[in-house]
């Protein structure tokens, strides 16, 4: 069976080593519980702490994909709408922020996860 995808893995909230395991406890939808986090992998056992305070290091990734969105969302208003007033920029970055906000903080972590837990994919851990 082949190798499952890396990317894949990471949109899907994955485990980093068996890459089947969901990482998150519920969908991104609902927003009482979009946070919780399986402790470790439903699928390999992998604790998803890998040490004291990890995900700390994950509120860099949101600030740098929140800096993104600020940026992207800036340039497009200043072209599609013709560079509007100050308030426009403020309501539609703050309005896209924080209806990405349960996204944000999901791939935060899965990337902090991915990237510098220092955890690599064993196709050993794979139930397939």
């Amino acid at each position: 069976m082949p190798e499952p995808s890396k990317v894949g893995a990471i949109l899907d909230c994955r485990c980093p080593r068996c890459r089947e395991g969901d990482v998150f406890t519920h969908s991104f939808l609902n927003l009482r519980k979009f946070d919780q986090m399986h402790k470790s992998c439903p699928v390999c056992g992998l604790y998803y702490e890998t040490e004291l305070g990890l995900f700390w290091g994950a509120m860099y990734i949101s600030y740098g994909l929140s800096v993104g969105i600020v940026l992207v969302v800036g340039v497009l208003l200043y072209y599609l709408a013709n560079d509007p007033p100050t308030w426009v920029y403020l309501s539609v970055v703050a309005g896209i922020i924080l209806l990405t906000t349960p996204l944000l903080f999901r791939y935060a972590r899965i990337l902090m996860l991915y990237f510098f837990a220092g955890v690599d994919y064993d196709s050993n851990y794979s139930r397939r």
